[in-house]
């Protein structure tokens, strides 16, 4: 087949969570190059109008969606997907509704709330009444990589605070929007999806560690953790895929709640859900993330391998479902 890499546009860019996204675009097309097919890259940038054209050249019979951005802006993923709608062309991944939907924070924890799914409570603004007052995370409305998440973002809200003048005051560093999220103490765990024939495979949980944080430090898995590899968060959060035999119910239903959010918000090829899971041991859902890393060796493809599956069918796997193969 002749199949087109569709990518974010970060020429110039020395931000981790931006380049990473090379890193798929090599294992994606290796896997494909491998197979016999005939592999083009596309980066997306706001210009739609050379995207369409350039595609319209190639028709190509698969595009392979890796957009997280669109102009450095995550509130504009949707866009790869809508473009490719209108041209008709067949994508991998979850469709433009499952994207949008999913990353609106905000929406998303809404759609959850409503059919019951276990959210943190969450404020959008306004003045703090006194049954809102607790420790919150400030986080961004629309992106990912836990972009301006630090130890900062944890606030303690008291009555009467002026919610919209905190937000206004930390949503440029968090992408132009923020909400507050009630904070809860406990476990990050993450369980991946892909799809398999004649529905979906949940992949065995990985859970963040915070080892050796002390007391007062917030247990967040905050930017530096992710991206800065000389930083005590970086250094200080293992991931680990083996769990004690007295998880097993939690894994279970973890596992459960997952495949009801790629039910609910529609979602097909991959996803990830991020959960925490409180003292009690209660999971809450933090965020559900369509077209997660493919390459995050302690995510998505570090599920994968501990179930048996190697990289390549993980790409195999999302083709097929894009085609529509059984």
């Amino acid at each position: 087949m002749k199949i087109v890499v569709l990518h974010d546009d970060v020429a110039g860019s020395a931000n981790p969570d931006d380049l990473d996204v090379f890193d798929q675009v090599r294992a994606v097309e290796a896997t494909l190059e491998a197979r016999g097919d005939e592999v083009a890259r596309l980066p997306l940038a706001l210009d739609l109008g050379r995207a369409r054209a350039a595609l319209e050249r190639s028709r190509p019979d698969l595009v392979f969606n890796l957009v997280e951005s669109v102009a450095g802006f995550g509130r504009l993923i949707h866009l790869a997907p809508a473009l490719l709608d209108a041209l008709g062309i067949s994508y991998t991944g979850s469709p433009t509704a499952a994207i949008l939907l999913s990353s609106d924070k905000r929406l998303a924890k809404r759609m959850l709330a409503e059919v019951g799914l276990p959210t943190p409570s969450w404020l959008e603004g306004g003045r703090v009444s006194s049954r809102e007052a607790g420790r919150y995370v400030v986080k961004s409305a629309w992106e990912d990589a836990s972009i301006g998440l630090d130890d900062g973002s944890v606030v303690e809200l008291q009555p009467d605070d002026d919610l919209d003048a905190l937000l206004a005051a930390r949503a440029p560093r968090l992408g132009g929007a923020a909400f507050a999220e009630s904070y809860v103490e406990g476990r990050e765990i993450q369980v991946a999806l892909l799809a398999a024939p004649g529905g979906v495979e949940v992949l065995p949980p990985c859970e963040t560690l915070f080892s050796d944080w002390w007391p007062e430090k917030p247990r967040i898995v905050g930017y530096a953790a992710k991206w800065r590899p000389d930083s005590f968060e970086y250094r200080h959060t293992p991931r680990r895929l083996l769990f004690p035999p007295e998880d097993r119910k939690l894994l279970g239903a973890l596992g459960e709640l997952a495949q009801r959010c790629w039910e609910l918000f529609g979602l097909a090829g991959y996803a990830r859900v991020d959960f925490r899971v409180d003292a009690e041991g209660r999971p809450w859902i933090l965020e559900v993330n369509p077209n997660p890393c493919l390459t995050d060796e302690t995510g998505l493809a570090g599920a994968a391998e501990a179930a048996g599956i190697s990289p390549a069918e993980v790409i195999e796997r999302i083709v097929a479902d894009a085609l529509g193969a059984p």
